[in-house]
């Protein structure tokens, strides 16, 4: 059966850092594109950062280039999205979600976990 579970959310002041978990059981993730997506209450959902796994680079929006960070653990299940300097901009419910390839909306990836919210707040 195929899981993709998100953790690592949380309550953090302006300027701190969290370090988003997305581990899946079922697949090897390692085969995948993974996305990260963040949708805020009232706004459209936003593809923050896509590794396409094949040659090319890891997509970041302009909005957290050079603040969140996407990488992937050795044994190929888990992927992580650090985010540094936070802004109370980034606060939402954040989703991983795996495809062949990168893809525009979350709704055209395979498989997608629950979520887990970020709130950034003084």
């Amino acid at each position: 059966q195929v899981h993709v579970v998100e953790s690592g959310g949380g309550l953090v002041q302006p300027g701190g850092s969290l370090r988003l978990s997305c581990a899946a059981s079922g697949f090897v993730l390692d085969y995948y594109a993974t996305a990260w997506f963040r949708q805020a209450p009232g706004k459209e959902g936003e593809r923050v950062s896509c590794d396409p796994l094949s040659d090319g680079s890891t997509y970041y929006a302009d909005s957290v280039k050079g603040r969140f960070t996407f990488s992937r653990d050795s044994a190929g299940n888990t992927v992580y999205l650090q985010m540094d300097s936070l802004k109370p901009e980034d606060t939402g419910v954040y989703y991983c979600a795996t495809a062949r390839r990168c893809r525009d909306y979350l709704g055209e990836y395979d498989y997608r976990g629950q979520g887990t919210q970020v709130t950034v707040s003084s």
